[in-house]
């Protein structure tokens, strides 16, 4: 019976380690000891010069989930894929996850997939300089004062009359500063 079991890899190279597992055993004839390889993502939102952006971002770096049917070849096979650091276990020893855990990586992937959530990163913070694109003071430069992500707004200080005014805009009505 095939169980699922969390891989620990080097980080940046999870795509690359699923697509030897898979084309090893394949190559090997394992292919029925190794049902399925997955590095799980999540679509994230961040802005970017002033414009949303949606990105893909490992859901747990440095590691792939499998399920695999646990036998001296297949274990070996994945043992000795490049990259390949180890099982998450106790001595390093296959520890498999159940079936409920496997499907909250993936459901949190397929949630994520489905209704993105609005997780926004932005390439300015609190104390930078920066231009507005657009709106009543386009082309004004001022200071972010305040960041509120939940509503996705962002509090500019800019100088009107030689006075700072607070003035609150979109993520993507801003952007850095040159």
């Amino acid at each position: 019976m095939a169980r699922w079991y969390i891989i620990h890899v080097y980080s940046g190279f999870e795509n690359k380690v699923r697509d030897s597992i898979l084309s090893e055993a394949e190559r090997l004839g394992l292919s029925d000891g190794v049902e399925d390889v997955q590095v799980p993502t999540e679509t994230i939102t961040e802005v970017k010069r002033g414009k949303k952006v949606q990105t893909e971002r490992k859901f747990m770096p440095g590691y792939v989930l499998a399920k695999l049917q646990m036998t001296d070849d297949v274990y070996h096979l994945v043992k000795n894929t490049p990259k390949v650091t180890g099982f998450l276990g106790n001595d390093n020893k296959p520890q498999p996850i159940s079936e409920k855990e496997a499907a909250r990586y993936f459901g949190g992937v397929e949630e994520a997939k489905s209704a993105p959530k609005q997780q926004i990163s932005v390439d300015y913070e609190i104390g930078d300089q920066v231009k507005v694109l657009d709106g009543p003071f386009a082309s004004f430069n001022g200071l972010v004062e305040e960041l509120d992500f939940d509503k996705q707004k962002v509090k500019v200080g800019v100088s009107i009359f030689g006075r700072a005014t607070p003035v609150e805009l979109d993520f993507e009505q801003v952007e850095l500063s040159k």
